[in-house]
């Protein structure tokens, strides 16, 4: 049995996209929802999906862990509401189900995606997720950028799971300041401090040097480069951040 998990907040605009694109695979669809306001809950209950909601209070980890205990399936398929996943990935994922092998997770090549600009290197070059797993013994730790823990051996699986990152510039800016925030927090916590010369000085430009250079942002023309410099600026924001969470008793 397979169960999806996606994690929401005021994700109307795309839920019903995401559902759809696993409503054929899903032995259930679970969305936890953060009390959206714009009808995300009633929009994923009336595509079949069973909601249930709880706060997430920054926490993505505590989020997706609190969604695994409320999970019925024997396999777990993580999504984001802005993922869709396509024809070929659904097919590979049918396949590991079929196999009835219980000891190996997945990793899924995710292609980043800009809504009406084209960008496919640099920040928005494609990477690797690991999205699906048996739910014994798995768990979720981090704030932002969860890290998922497994004792089991990883593969890959053939397809491609598409991420709509940001539907324009007011979305992308909003994460912008909420993952520098998130991000300046899990370090503080963990013990992590910044210093003004190397890390706010410094980072930032080894930061764009290896967007735009090593990680080849120049082929995506001007967009390229406008997010490189915003990774420089992205960079510098949460070091900023840490810098003085450290001056004000961990206080933003």
């Amino acid at each position: 049995m397979l169960s999806v998990l996606i994690c929401a907040r005021n994700e109307l605009h795309n839920i019903k996209d995401c559902v759809n694109s696993v409503i054929a695979l899903a032995d259930e669809i679970l969305v936890v929802d953060d009390f959206s306001e714009d009808g995300t809950d009633k929009e994923a209950m009336s595509l079949g999906c069973r909601v249930v909601q709880h706060k997430m209070n920054g926490d993505w980890s505590s989020q997706r862990n609190f969604g695994l205990e409320n999970c019925r399936g024997d396999w777990i398929l993580v999504l984001d509401a802005d993922e869709r996943v396509s024809t070929e990935l659904a097919e590979s994922i049918q396949k590991v189900l079929n196999s009835n092998e219980g000891n190996t997770s997945y990793w899924i090549r995710r292609e980043n995606r800009f809504h009406y600009n084209k960008a496919t290197h640099g920040v928005l070059r494609s990477d690797k997720v690991l999205r699906l797993f048996p739910k014994q013994g798995a768990y979720y730790s981090g704030l932002v950028h969860e890290k998922l823990h497994t004792s089991t051996t990883k593969s890959f699986l053939s397809g491609v799971l598409y991420h709509y990152t940001y539907d324009n510039w007011d979305a992308y800016f909003g994460k912008f300041n909420k993952y520098t925030q998130l991000m300046a927090k899990q370090q503080y916590e963990s013990g992590k401090r910044a210093n003004f010369w190397r890390d706010i000085v410094l980072r930032p430009w080894v930061a764009f040097f290896k967007m735009y250079v090593l990680k080849r942002g120049f082929l995506d023309g001007k967009l390229g480069f406008i997010l490189s410099v915003n990774h420089f600026f992205y960079t510098m924001t949460k070091y900023v951040r840490l810098y003085y969470l450290e001056r004000h008793d961990g206080k933003l």
